[in-house]
């Protein structure tokens, strides 16, 4: 029997996932959670561990790959699937450096989530074709430009694509906001680009 929980806030997609799966004779769904604070709540009332935990991303309050650390850490043998709308290759690339053992996107029938459960229990990862492809293409791109960019200047890239300010980039790496722009300078330059947008577009997609 395949034991699984899971954490997805959206009723109407959670309710079908735990009916369709709960009329399979080898999968037993012992829990589902709207949230990562609710599941982490409800801990201490699971009488059995889960062998798969189904996990969205976008969920109210903490991410789902923010919780993958404390899924594991709590049942360290519970294989984690990540569930959700988003397929861009910087949120596959964190999941399943953070964990995760699969990832799968929302549009799939419930068969294939069943497939997709059954066999992370029997021990293989799992990822669509198009999501493998933009893993590949992620560590491609990071490649090149760890390759051509010094460390400093990779943590500013980083931050950039995280979404972070000058201000906030240079508070987290305990620099000014002047040598921020000096590295972005430099960084744009090394990668014949002139835009926070073509750098976006350079991180996460394949040249």
């Amino acid at each position: 029997m395949i034991n699984v929980s899971i954490v997805e806030d959206d009723k109407i997609i959670g309710n079908a996932v735990v009916h369709f799966l709960s009329t399979q004779s080898n999968i037993s769904v012992i829990g589902h959670h709207p949230s990562l604070e609710e599941l982490q709540n409800s801990f201490k009332n699971y009488t059995e561990h889960p062998n798969v935990v189904i996990l969205d991303i976008v969920l109210p309050g903490a991410s789902g790959i923010s919780g993958i650390k404390t899924i594991k850490d709590h049942w360290p043998e519970a294989d984690i699937i990540m569930f959700s709308v988003m397929d861009d290759s910087e949120s596959i690339y964190q999941s399943l450096c953070e964990g995760a053992i699969g990832y799968i996107t929302k549009d799939l029938s419930m068969q294939e989530v069943l497939n997709a459960v059954e066999d992370v229990a029997a021990g293989k990862g799992i990822m669509s074709s198009s999501i493998a492809r933009k893993v590949a293409e992620h560590f491609h791109v990071k490649k090149k430009m760890d390759e051509g960019l010094t460390p400093r200047e990779m943590d500013i890239v980083h931050g950039i694509t995280e979404g972070l300010s000058y201000k906030l980039l240079a508070h987290k790496l305990g620099i000014s906001i002047d040598t921020v722009r000096k590295h972005i300078k430099s960084v744009y330059k090394k990668l014949q680009i002139n835009s926070k947008a073509q750098l976006m577009s350079k991180y996460f997609t394949k040249n």
